[in-house]
């Protein structure tokens, strides 16, 4: 009796293991569904991101689907900033190849979307920093694009 005791607790972690990878796995196969109306699109725990043109929707992953949906324009960004632990990091790439400040992980990692005329800055969080560093320079991109066009 005290050995079936003690396997308790394992046979209680397993059980919530299997039911937290279920969870996963159908958070990811409802992205993948919603994903498909997007030209590029991430997913992470921490947010999914889909972007057709200059128009870019962003929410929080659940197994029913994304909700607390957003959707705004690159054309109304003025600038876009990677922030790491409320620390701002570079999103050109670096000059040479020795000089790679890139912090390997951080806690909190968001892109900044600062907007035209609006003090309500948009945050879109990352688990990674390297994948929000790609990101980061491609909006960097398309917004150094949308602006080059606006002002010829």
């Amino acid at each position: 009796m005290e050995r079936g005791l003690l396997w308790l607790p394992l046979l209680g972690t397993f059980i919530w293991l299997a039911w937290a990878g279920w969870n996963e796995y159908q958070k990811v196969e409802t992205y993948r569904v919603w994903a498909q109306g997007f030209q590029r699109a991430k997913y992470d725990i921490y947010a999914v991101l889909g972007q057709n043109g200059s128009t870019l929707t962003w929410g929080k992953p659940s197994r029913q689907g994304p909700f607390n949906l957003e959707t705004f324009s690159l054309q109304q960004v003025q600038a876009v900033r990677l922030l790491v632990d409320q620390q701002p990091i570079e999103l050109e790439a670096p000059k040479s190849p020795e000089v790679d400040d890139l912090p390997a992980q951080g806690r909190n990692i968001v892109l900044e979307f600062s907007r035209f005329g609006n003090d309500d800055n948009i945050y879109i969080p990352f688990t990674e920093v390297s994948l929000a560093m790609q990101w980061g320079q491609h909006f960097q991109r398309e917004l150094n694009t949308l602006q080059g066009e606006t002002s010829t």
